[in-house]
């Protein structure tokens, strides 16, 4: 039976050699979720009072501009994610009818009403990514807890629906779980790349649902000299391949990170069609969002009990 885990102490036995069987709907032998990070227009920036430019996750490998001035080149490599990058990808899951889900952060998503009326219109479900794109572990706990309901509040507004996971950038701080159950409108979070399946730990008292995520299926791989489309293309195909094949005793579920201001450029996007082709064509694996996820694992394993 799945574990529930003390988030006290680290885990190193996890499900052990014979994970549960989570029953994905039709019999799937794999769940593929694709996950697209909606951060352009909450990231760092002196317009937004941080005393500095965002430096993560752009075409240089260092800032070239002195911390303190403004960085209008990497301004602008984020504005090209919701300018031209998220409308590219969009479209890619549009012809092909397949799902996603959005781990958005709040405030980009308020800057861009059209992104928020896409949200809206496709349905895709949306995992809070926090108010803005900062490290949460900075902060205090009432800023935490502050910033939490800022971002749940904004997502009402832009989506017409609250927030039902959660994800922080890179890492969570030690109280975030706390402060999560403590809102209480939070059936999971993805601040976990520990597993290949959705696990219950004890929070305050009550259960609480973790659905991990991976940074290795992600394009962040593609940051750097050398990253291809094409070799984004191999690595997602291998992953894919392995967990279909162990799905026929051990089902798992698959992430897919997605950036706008990375993979939404015409030299990359080409490897993340490609691979969404192979999922469609290839029977027996379910294709949805996170939200469904976790729906179909608290149905299935009630508090750590399959029903």
């Amino acid at each position: 039976m799945p574990k529930t885990r003390d988030p006290a102490r680290r885990d190193f036995v996890g499900y052990g050699p014979n994970p549960p069987d989570p029953a994905w709907p039709g019999g799937a032998r794999l769940a593929v979720n694709f996950v697209i990070n909606y951060e352009e227009g909450s990231e760092y920036s002196i317009g937004d009072g941080d005393g500095r430019s965002e430096a993560t996750l752009t075409e240089v490998a260092a800032p070239r501009v002195p911390v303190g001035d403004r960085d209008l080149a990497s301004e602008s490599m984020y504005e090209y994610g919701s300018r031209v990058g998220i409308w590219r990808i969009a479209r890619l899951f549009q012809e092909r009818g397949l799902p996603a889900t959005v781990f958005g952060c709040a405030q980009a998503i308020a800057r861009n009403p059209q992104v928020a009326a896409l949200i809206r219109q496709t349905r895709w479900d949306v995992c809070c990514h926090g108010n803005r794109w900062i490290e949460h572990y900075k902060l205090t706990p009432d800023e935490e807890r502050e910033q939490i309901q800022l971002a749940v509040r904004s997502l009402v507004e832009t989506t017409g629906e609250r927030p039902l996971g959660w994800y922080c950038r890179y890492a969570p701080s030690v109280r975030t779980r706390e402060i999560l159950v403590e809102e209480g409108g939070f059936l999971y979070d993805s601040d976990a790349y520990n597993d290949e399946l959705p696990y219950w730990v004890q929070v305050s008292g009550r259960q609480h649902l973790v659905v991990p995520y991976s940074l290795v299926t992600n394009d962040v791989k593609l940051m750097g000299t050398h990253g291809t489309t094409t070799a984004f293309f191999e690595m997602l195909k291998d992953a894919f391949d392995v967990l279909y094949a162990e799905g026929a005793s051990h089902p798992k579920m698959m992430s897919v990170g997605i950036h706008p201001r990375i993979l939404g450029h015409p030299a990359r996007i080409a490897g993340l069609a490609r691979f969404m082709d192979l999922v469609a064509g290839t029977p027996g694996v379910w294709t949805t969002g996170r939200v469904d996820i976790a729906r179909h694992w608290a149905e299935r394993f009630r508090m750590g009990v399959a029903a």
